[in-house]
């Protein structure tokens, strides 16, 4: 089949450091003892727990190995704002969005000196020449620190290591404190502006280059995926569905949007493994990996066609050989797997297997057309509203005076709530007055989830939320088809899964936060941290991982 060809590309590896690729092997029990040598903290890119228990029963290899530890499979990013951004800033920091102040993939600060007032999560907006689109890469709107970083604040032998498919999830997972720190550029894995590529790197792009440089034929497909093989118009002249990932010699677009590309984010981690040695000194060290396909393969093709099936099978075949390397370096390791967040099929599908009221986003709900309602309902002109459109974060202009300014909001709120997919428009004093999040998080209000992104700084005067089953997607025919960033459980609910050989398996279907990640982990090799609670740093709490009794968390 030409999905095992596929897994040729987890031999950049072998052709950087010079040793062969192995067969995945079984790994006998052997009970944790003292901590993990290396923590690889792993983020599958829209990785949805409805994706997860879908596919689950036919996970042969990596998945298969991580469902042998301890499984939450409903656990949640349990914030309103499920979006790559925030999503990644909670994994490694115990902190939901509110906190880390990555509120969204972007927003709009009106105190920026350049013209274009929208700012992306990672980027200096203040850089000469920077947009939101062509920026410089940059940490500084991250408030709180990483496990990584807390980890080299208590001993700064210990090493730290950060690749991705975006910049965003490298960045916002490793964090400011780091020793290395890679993600996918436009040909090949680049970092900060000004790093050179080490010797390493420039190998692994050059062979991904070589690969890139021939036809990949269309992918076998596996008897699984056969019943997901119909197509579905989704625009005019625009098939979802039946896609098997074929690409012209050269074509990055359909590279990064196909099994391939996580399988060289593995094979650029595996061989900074190695390079660095982590796992090798006195100390833990981290490696955290973001799979980025994933996500492009659900914006691009949907979540239940063959496209995403067959990459199903190539993500468990791809992690089988990761770890199966690491199994034969003999490095004590611990894996935790989670997702920044899930996501909705596109609604042509959605609609034709039983969601009958399931639609795209309204194109009325544009911030060129609330602007023109706004303006005829209170007799104003400009730019009265600054938004992205549709769902998310509204800003009133900063230039109106404070009558105008309310006249505006109170005219946005009304037009807004009228439109019929909308669910609620919260103000930002109704947010900011709401009690912080507690409690079990499928059991939170619409307002306690926005609570949960909402930074006083940065957020919006408004934030709208649109009702489920709504495909944050006007038109298919850009190249995007689905989305994610609702307030409902599809986007929200992702599995959080731990590992380690010899751990004892148990599965635990209580809902749970990814913000739980860090001080779990921190737990499992011995870092101190503040008693949980206000003004311990952090929103997340310690779940044990030992089956039975004793607790592997510290008593607080």
């Amino acid at each position: 089949m030409r999905i095992k060809g596929l897994l040729s590309l987890a031999a950049v590896a072998a052709l950087a450091l010079g040793a062969p690729v192995v067969a995945q092997q079984s790994v006998a029990p052997r009970p944790p003892a003292a901590p993990p040598k290396l923590l690889v903290v792993i983020s599958v890119d829209q990785y949805s727990a409805d994706l997860f228990n879908e596919y689950r029963p036919y996970y042969t290899e990596g998945l298969k190995r991580l469902q042998e530890g301890v499984v939450f499979p409903k656990g949640y990013q349990s914030h309103a704002a499920t979006e790559t951004c925030p999503g990644h800033s909670t994994i490694l920091t115990g902190n939901r969005p509110g906190h880390t102040g990555i509120i969204a993939n972007s927003w709009v600060d009106q105190s920026v000196t350049r013209a274009e007032k929208i700012i992306y999560c990672s980027e200096d907006p203040e850089a000469p020449g920077a947009t939101a689109r062509d920026y410089v890469p940059s940490l500084m709107h991250l408030r709180v620190p990483t496990l990584g970083g807390r980890m080299k604040a208590a001993n700064p032998a210990a090493k730290v290591v950060s690749v991705a498919g975006k910049d965003r999830a490298a960045l916002m997972m490793g964090g400011k404190t780091l020793d290395q720190i890679w993600w996918w550029g436009s040909n090949g894995f680049v970092s900060y502006r000004g790093t050179p590529l080490t010797p390493l790197v420039t190998r692994v792009n050059e062979a991904i280059t070589r690969r890139l440089s021939q036809d990949m034929p269309a992918m076998d497909l596996p008897e699984i995926c056969k019943s997901h093989d119909y197509p579905v118009e989704v625009a005019p002249g625009v098939s979802i569905g039946t896609g098997r990932f074929a690409r012209k010699a050269g074509d990055t677009r359909i590279f990064r949007a196909s099994p391939e590309f996580d399988a060289a984010i593995l094979a650029l981690a595996e061989t900074l493994i190695e390079d660095q040695k982590l796992g090798r000194g006195a100390t833990t060290d981290l490696i955290s990996i973001g799979l980025s396909a994933n996500d492009y393969i659900g914006h691009t093709f949907g979540t239940e066609g063959t496209e995403m099936c067959i990459q199903q099978v190539n993500l468990d075949r791809s992690l089988g050989a990761f770890f199966a390397r690491l199994d034969k370096s003999g490095i004590d390791y611990m894996v935790a797997l989670t997702a920044d967040h899930g996501g909705q099929d596109a609604a042509e599908r959605l609609r034709a297997n039983g969601i009958e009221d399931a639609q795209r986003l309204d194109p009325g709900l544009s911030t060129k057309t609330i602007n023109a309602l706004v303006a005829a309902k209170t007799g104003l002109s400009g730019e009265l509203l600054l938004a992205e459109g549709g769902p998310g974060d509204w800003y009133a202009n900063k230039a109106l005076n404070a009558a105008d300014r309310k006249k505006v909001l109170d005219a946005a709120a009304e037009v807004l709530r009228a439109n019929a997919q909308v669910a609620v428009v919260f103000t930002h004093d109704e947010i900011a007055a709401a009690p912080e999040p507690s409690g079990p998080p499928e059991s939170w209000s619409l307002l306690t989830e926005a609570k949960a992104s909402f930074d006083p700084e940065r957020s919006g005067d408004l934030l709208v939320l649109l009702k489920p089953r709504i495909t944050p997607v006007s038109d298919a025919s850009r190249g995007v088809v689905a989305g994610h960033g609702s307030p409902w459980d599809y986007d929200r609910r992702v599995p959080i899964l731990f590992w380690r050989k010899g751990m004892q398996h148990f599965e635990q279907p209580m809902g749970i936060e990814t913000v739980d990640i860090m001080p779990t982990l921190a737990a499992q090799i011995g870092l101190k941290l503040p008693a949980p609670g206000p003004g311990a740093g952090y929103d997340g709490r310690c779940r044990d991982l030992d089956a039975g009794s004793p607790s592997s968390c510290p008593a607080q």
